[in-house]
């Protein structure tokens, strides 16, 4: 990390924080989350209890709800879960056209 093809990059030195609430407080101020939540409210078959939602998408148990995104995933995807949770988004809509 030393190249000096790097320098461009490098932004200034970060002295270590010294005690533990300053470790604390420099990793809530500097530290982001790029994690992809999913699989909160996964969809599964009739017969799978721990499902939320059906293959039509519709929240067991409450009438008229549908969920539309990445929460519906039984397991998260091997790759970002955008393109998945448009293709999610544009199954509802047909589902929701063709009952309407």
């Amino acid at each position: 990390l030393g190249a000096a093809a790097l320098d461009p990059f490098r932004g200034a030195a970060v002295d270590a924080p010294a005690t533990e609430a300053e470790r604390r407080e420099f990793v809530r101020s500097k530290c982001k989350s790029a994690h992809h939540p999913t699989s909160s409210c996964a969809m599964g078959a009739e017969d799978d209890a721990s499902a939320v939602v059906d293959p039509a998408l519709r929240v067991r148990g409450v009438e008229g709800l549908r969920i539309a995104d990445a929460s519906v995933m039984p397991t998260i995807v091997t790759s970002n879960p955008y393109s998945s949770t448009i293709a999610i988004a544009e199954r509802c809509a047909e589902l929701l056209l063709a009952e309407h």
